[in-house]
């Protein structure tokens, strides 16, 4: 059971060539246009010349009955621990095993230091957190590989190497809000389908690897050393998620991102559940920078474009868009008044969507209906609070205004000091041929 992400990567590392298994099927969930699909032989391995179907998660008794299932691997991130078993419960009363797979047997080791960077829910500044990992081991002169979690949703293809702007245009806007802000910043990133091969090609290119987690999911890489982000604007979520109460348990230096948007109490008690599952982690408070690209929007009429998966499955009615554009009194637009299709759609399907407009582009018809939905909202400017620059899709009839995430140093005290002794500390373990 999966996403097109982890459910992938599940069944390469433990299941593909392996006699003792006979997968049937795939279920998706989360991402739209997967299912109906097949996961391609030259992938699947040469125990399955035909591929393996993708089926709708919604047939899981159906498949369950018709292949006289033993167990269903549970493989995909960011729900909640009472869905998880929410999905135990239907595949148990169906007669099958539920299973869950643990990081032995689905990491892969490398021979170059890794630093992870995951989180408790999805939407909490992964990214921003990495680029400035990836920055400060740049400028120590360190080739730096970029390594992303898979998001496969038009190509399963082994390994992507992205290297320009322009290979982009192939791939969904949802790819690109996880890329676009890598390749700005002069770095190329890795990821695909095959990790193995994905492993293989970064190793040779870099000195150290970033691993830029995909919602809260574990590191497909065994790390040197682990950061988890947790969104203070989320508090009281951070065991209440799977895997994210995993990546909480077992961080080496936890970040609790946004920390200037919520008060000391809160702020307090989010260090407090930390420390009462993983005493040995370092906590650091991180505010993040947002500039835009124009000030003129300040006092003008806007509506803000969100980074999809944050905003959808992870539940967040709004993000940082909102907050930037308040601090230049803009008036906020509400997007729902002129949601178009399946614009529309995701907003009876996501409830506490508030005014923000989600960044959908997983196909034609919905970039379409997203592009009909901003020509269509009455206001001054667009403004782009997601990784993709939509703009470039599409043709608007008002001018876009993207906003900039940074890690803002002067208020998160000592973290590039404790990022920079990291770096330093698994460089000299390379050195003394520790790898």
């Amino acid at each position: 059971m999966g996403a097109a992400g982890r459910d992938f990567h599940n069944f390469n590392m433990y299941f593909r060539d392996n006699p003792n298994y006979r997968v049937v099927a795939f279920t998706a969930a989360q991402i739209p246009y997967i299912e109906n699909r097949v996961y391609p032989s030259e992938l699947a391995g040469k125990l399955y010349n035909e591929g393996i179907p993708i089926h709708p998660e919604s047939m899981l008794e159906e498949l369950i009955e018709r292949y006289d299932v033993d167990e269903v691997f549970f493989s995909y991130s960011d729900v909640s621990h009472e869905y998880v078993m929410h999905i135990a419960s239907r595949v148990i009363a169906k007669g099958a095993s539920f299973t869950l797979l643990g990081m032995k047997d689905t990491q892969l080791k490398s021979e170059r230091p890794v630093i992870a960077v995951v989180a408790t829910r999805t939407g909490s500044g992964k990214s921003t957190i990495a680029r400035f990992i990836a920055d400060i081991a740049r400028k120590k002169g360190l080739r730096v590989g970029v390594v992303r979690h898979p998001m496969p949703y038009k190509d399963f293809r082994a390994v992507q190497h992205i290297k320009s702007i322009e290979e982009l245009d192939r791939l969904t806007v949802e790819e690109e809000e996880e890329y676009l802000t890598y390749l700005e910043h002069g770095y190329t990133v890795y990821a695909g389908v095959d990790y193995e091969q994905v492993l293989m090609d970064v190793e040779a290119d870099s000195d150290i690897i970033i691993w830029d987690g995909g919602n809260n999911d574990m590191p497909f890489f065994r790390a040197d050393h682990t950061i988890t982000v947790t969104d203070a604007l989320r508090h009281g979520q951070e065991l209440k998620y799977h895997p994210g109460e995993v990546n909480l348990r077992y961080a080496d230096t936890v970040v609790i991102s946004k920390a200037d948007l919520v008060d000391t109490h809160t702020l307090n008690s989010i260090i407090v559940t930390c420390r009462s599952v993983n005493e040995k982690a370092e906590v650091f408070m991180v505010r993040f920078d947002i500039s835009v690209d124009d000030e003129a929007i300040k006092g003008k009429s806007v509506v803000v474009v969100e980074d999809a998966p944050t905003v959808t499955h992870g539940e967040m009615g709004s993000s940082l868009g909102i907050t930037a554009i308040r601090r230049f009194d803009c008036r906020i637009v509400d997007g729902r008044v002129y949601a178009k299709g399946t614009v529309r759609e995701a907003y009876s399907r996501y409830p506490w969507l508030e005014y923000v407009i989600p960044s959908l582009g997983y196909s034609e018809d919905q970039l379409k209906d997203l592009e009909d939905t901003l020509n269509d909202a009455d206001c001054d400017y667009i403004v782009l609070a997601t990784g993709a620059d939509i703009a470039r899709r599409m043709r608007l009839n008002k001018p876009v205004v993207r906003l900039r995430i940074s890690v803002d140093e002067h208020y998160s005290h000592g973290f590039r000091e404790h990022v920079e002794d990291i770096i330093e500390r698994l460089m000299i373990k390379r050195k003394n041929n520790n790898y």
